[in-house]
């Protein structure tokens, strides 16, 4: 037990300073919330001064991140928090990713009678919870974080409170994700209870920290390793489990479908990119950390959910009409293609970065498809039907130039930066001699060209029926709305051609 002047230093020790950008987004979280209920009027440039804080948050992290000096990991608090560059990375990939939820969120909610600021306040604290996990030293903060953002998201899916779809969705993504955090939990427990027995070789003074469960797992006693323990490995594949629910791999992607269709487009976004890269961020972490010494259990075991879910994530897709159904069950095969990357990283030391770039390439192309499909939904968001992009292109050139684009990007079409990002991937998998997961992914990308292609064709070459066909027509494109489309259109098609800059972003150059 520390006495309390170790526990007076251990708190004077902590530097809140290095969690300022997290601080400052829940502070603007809050201040939304102050400002709409005692200036309602003002709410326009309330909402303007909720991106402007998150650019300037932007534009401070990727200061600090360019001018720092490369080293070792930063430990703050005991190690709850590690700061590294890739961590960094990320706190700067969630903010970009909450400007661009947010300007989702004022396109949709522009005609629709649902409370504005409400939604960006949940949206701030979500995005500070994602930027809190990936920073995780210890299992305490990892579920705090995380089920800080599972409610938040709670929130998110159901926001639309007059649809039925909405409603629907957020209870079976209630259902299911209390689900998973019961069996994270009950994993993290397991975890707890053997890492701290005194009767096995070097027990953990604290178990919930990654360095020390680490040092625990791949420690050898006379009876043996600690990574043959039954607790050990039920553990693990438990907590696994419960992060692998998270990216939507299969078996735990049955939530998927039914929530993206539901959900309001922003939050369809958010969950599409932010959480699949979260998830992500921390299966890495798990598996270089604390679950290193578990590779060969884990390995097999991924393996064969990596098999599954590309072959699921390019099939299910087919039959499917509802264009949010299809960004879903499409997002499973991608979490397939991150799934043989992050296998692919355990013999291949730059294969984490290609799923970096990966990540990256994949958030900029899904934003640019789910900016159009925010300007074209009808009133019930969960029917935006295929046959609703007919012509499109001829009707607005720059959605439909758009939308062609990100789709393209997302089926891997030479030249655009999708493709470059799977050729990445496969290249370190052929590298780490997986060939029959190589193989598989290979076949799945040339099944997933049949569904974007019919989503394409629409918007290219099939013209208007009728209005009642066609669904409403497009809202007004703002000049922001068109110079982010531009933005990414460009940076999709300029990175597949000269992806020398966004490799070097990610540390692949």
């Amino acid at each position: 037990m520390p006495s309390t002047e170790e526990l007076q230093a251990l708190v004077a020790a902590n530097t809140w300073s290095a969690l300022l950008p997290e601080i400052l987004l829940g502070v603007l979280a809050l201040a939304l919330l102050a400002v709409d209920a005692f200036a309602p009027r003002r709410q326009p440039q309330t909402l303007l001064a909720a991106m402007v804080g998150q650019a300037a948050i932007l534009a401070w992290l990727l200061f600090a991140v360019f001018t720092a000096e490369a080293g070792e990991a930063r430990v703050y608090f005991a190690g709850s928090v590690v700061q590294t560059a890739l961590s960094d990375w990320m706190r700067i990939f969630f903010v970009t990713c909450s400007l661009f939820t947010t300007h989702l969120a004022l396109v949709y909610l522009r005609n629709r009678e649902y409370p504005r600021v409400e939604y960006i306040h949940v949206s701030l604290v979500v995005t500070a919870s994602f930027m809190l996990l990936v920073q995780s030293g210890n299992f305490l903060l990892f579920f705090v974080a995380l089920e800080t953002l599972t409610i938040g998201f709670y929130v998110l899916v159901a926001f639309a409170r007059t649809s039925r779809f909405s409603l629907e969705a957020g209870l079976k993504y209630l259902v299911m994700g209390g689900f998973s955090s019961g069996i994270l939990l009950f994993g993290i427990a397991l975890l707890y209870g053997v890492a701290g027995n005194p009767l096995l070789p070097a027990t953990a003074v604290d178990p919930l920290n990654f360095i020390e469960l680490g040092a625990f797992i791949g420690a050898v006693g006379i009876d043996g390793a600690n990574a043959a323990h039954p607790l050990v490995i039920a553990g693990s594949l438990l907590v696994l489990t419960g992060v692998l629910f998270k990216v939507g791999a299969v078996p735990f992607q049955i939530w998927v479908p039914d929530v993206y269709q539901g959900a309001p487009t922003p939050t369809t976004a958010a969950l599409a990119v932010a959480s699949k890269a979260g998830g992500f961020f921390v299966l890495f972490i798990l598996l270089s950390g604390p679950f290193l010494a578990l590779e060969s259990l884990l390995f097999p075991v991924l393996a064969g959910v990596t098999a599954v879910t590309l072959v699921f994530g390019n099939i299910a897709p087919l039959g499917q009409q509802n264009v949010k159904r299809i960004m879903g069950l499409s997002g499973v095969a991608h979490a397939g293609v991150l799934l043989l990357g992050m296998l692919a990283a355990y013999q291949v030391p730059w294969a984490f970065h290609a799923v970096l770039f990966y990540l990256l390439v994949y958030a900029i192309a899904s934003f640019a498809v789910f900016e159009v499909m925010a300007h074209l939904a009808p009133d019930e968001d969960a029917d935006q039907d295929i046959s609703h992009y007919r012509g499109l292109l001829k009707r607005h050139p720059l959605l439909g130039s758009a939308l062609v684009i990100g789709l393209g990007s997302l089926a891997g079409i030479p030249p655009l930066a999708g493709f470059i990002a799977k050729v990445l991937i496969f290249v370190a998998a052929f590298q780490a001699g997986l060939y029959t997961l190589l193989a598989v992914a290979i076949l799945g990308v040339v099944i997933s060209i049949y569904y974007y292609f019919g989503w394409m064709r629409a918007a290219v070459l099939r013209e208007l029926v009728d209005d009642g066909e066609s669904g409403r027509e497009p809202l007004r494109v703002t000049i922001p709305t068109k110079v982010i489309l531009v933005a990414l259109a460009l940076i999709t098609v300029v990175g597949g051609i000269f992806q020398a800059g966004l490799t070097k972003l990610v540390g692949l150059s």
